[in-house]
């Protein structure tokens, strides 16, 4: 793979656009699942992004343990980076990958757990991979009615 400003380089070379996410060569992935949401693209985006502004649809419902993530990165329409949800674990990261569901209809989202860190033990790494299916693939769906 070559590397790109000392890190590794994932990307797409187009005729005149170089379209790359460069992460440091030892970025862990922790835990990943796909799932589809009702909603399109954009509006799914919006959600992830603006999850506290006042015409956001309520759904980001934490836990004690855990703290709002900050939006790291948004400027590519199919991906937003979240920081960690657990103050025990700041070196995580959620990114999520956003397309066109297959079906046609809403969108097909990826959220992806990702480490500079060492693995957290196999019962917190459980209960991180639970919590963010219960935020994205259950409150989130529910909060577009479905």
């Amino acid at each position: 793979m070559p590397v790109v400003g000392g890190c590794p380089f994932r990307g797409v070379i187009g005729l005149s656009v170089l379209i790359f996410t460069a992460y440091p060569a030892h970025m862990l992935e922790l835990a990943s699942r796909e799932r589809s949401q009702p909603a399109p693209p954009a509006v799914v985006r919006e959600s992830l992004t603006a999850f506290r502004s006042p015409s956001a649809r309520p759904w980001l419902d934490l836990l004690p343990d855990e703290v709002e993530p900050r939006v790291l990165e948004s400027d590519d329409p199919s991906r937003v980076v979240w920081s960690s949800l657990w103050p025990d674990r700041p070196q995580d990261r959620i990114r999520f990958d956003l397309g066109q569901a297959k079906d046609g209809y809403g969108c097909a989202l990826r959220w992806t757990l990702i480490t500079t860190d060492t693995a957290p033990s196999e019962s917190k790494l459980g209960h991180m991979r639970y919590r963010l299916n219960v935020l994205i693939n259950e409150s989130l769906r529910k909060s577009y009615g479905s």
